[in-house]
């Protein structure tokens, strides 16, 4: 797949930004990658809500061969062959994933940070001080 194939093939779903990723591209959109084009094919991103319906159509998880073991990536399923052929129905999946990596985004948000250490109490500081001398002085 080729940079204007893609920009062919989301068309209908609206403006694309597709970037060099690995062996292929990374589509995305609102500065969201929802999809992968790789020599494998295309993958579109899911969830526990889209994964169902790549189920059903038969689709298979991401996946990739290391030299010790298979590596099955949950978060990108094959697009269905069929989809090619009906632009309209892909920009549904495609508006399906892009939702999916949306949610994923959110629940990857850093959490607000807690409040600012407490200062160390004067007291403590004076005692590490003086540990500290006792520790040098013993030395010798």
């Amino acid at each position: 797949m080729d940079r204007d194939f893609l920009i062919d093939l989301f068309a209908d779903f609206g403006p694309v930004t597709i970037r060099r990723m690995f062996s292929g591209f990374g589509v995305s959109a609102d500065g969201t990658n929802f999809a992968l084009a790789l020599r494998a094919g295309l993958y579109f991103r899911a969830d526990e809500q889209t994964i169902p319906q790549f189920e059903a159509e038969g689709s298979k998880p991401f996946s990739y061969q290391t030299r010790a073991k298979t590596v099955t990536v949950n978060s990108y399923w094959a697009l269905p062959a069929r989809l090619f052929d009906d632009s309209e129905e892909l920009s549904n999946w495609a508006k399906a994933a892009l939702a999916a990596a949306q949610r994923a985004a959110l629940r990857k948000r850093p959490k607000a940070r807690r409040a600012a250490k407490k200062p160390v109490a004067k007291k403590k500081i004076a005692a590490r001080k003086k540990k500290k001398a006792q520790r040098k002085s013993s030395s010798f």
